[in-house]
């Protein structure tokens, strides 16, 4: 009885192993193609001028591959027969003829994460802020800001595509508006030349 429990146990084990080798190997090229167009970087800390505000945190980048479909003309030549007099005869005539084709196109997408920390959260000007500017591929600008008025960090995240470059500054202010103490414009993520 025990001989054959154990030839059962041994079958069973061997089993485990044959199915998660290959589970184990298709993970590992499933993370290599992944990590072909994705990357990961961290950011800050960056703090405002009096040392009071904080901000921190990572930037995750996306390459994502698309097929952009579009109607092209071709000419082609077609070969157009008649009979004259008995004869056979053809000619090559041009064609207009349009077809369905794509190209591969990409679009870079962008989740900036991070964390805000109050140093102080009392009297005037009680509030942490951190201003992001991004800058896209084709000039223009836009901005995304967030505030801590609390004494505990507070996390925030945005997310956006074509970005060339983010920048953050880290401020001192009040809930409305950042106020003063202002840092240099700090880098999060710069695109890749």
């Amino acid at each position: 009885m025990r001989f054959a429990t154990r030839i059962l146990i041994g079958v069973a084990a061997a089993t485990s192993v044959a199915i998660a080798a290959p589970a184990a190997a298709g993970a590992t090229t499933t993370t290599t193609a992944a990590s072909a167009t994705s990357s990961y970087d961290s950011w800050g800390a960056y703090d405002s001028s009096d040392g009071k505000a904080s901000a921190k945190g990572s930037v995750v980048f996306h390459q994502k591959k698309y097929k952009d479909w579009y109607w092209k003309t071709f000419w082609v030549k077609k070969k157009v027969c008649w009979e004259k007099d008995g004869d056979k005869k053809c000619k090559w005539v041009p064609k207009k003829v349009k077809k369905h084709v794509f190209e591969w196109k990409h679009v870079d997408t962008y989740t900036v994460h991070g964390n805000l920390f109050n140093k102080k959260w009392w009297g005037k000007n009680d509030c942490a802020w951190a201003t992001f500017k991004i800058v896209e591929h084709d000039g223009s600008t836009h901005f995304e800001r967030y505030d801590n008025c609390r004494k505990f960090p507070k996390h925030f995240s945005f997310s956006g595509k074509d970005a060339e470059h983010i920048t953050v500054k880290v401020s001192r202010g009040n809930e409305w508006s950042p106020k003063g103490w202002h840092s240099d414009w700090e880098d999060v993520y710069h695109a890749a030349p």
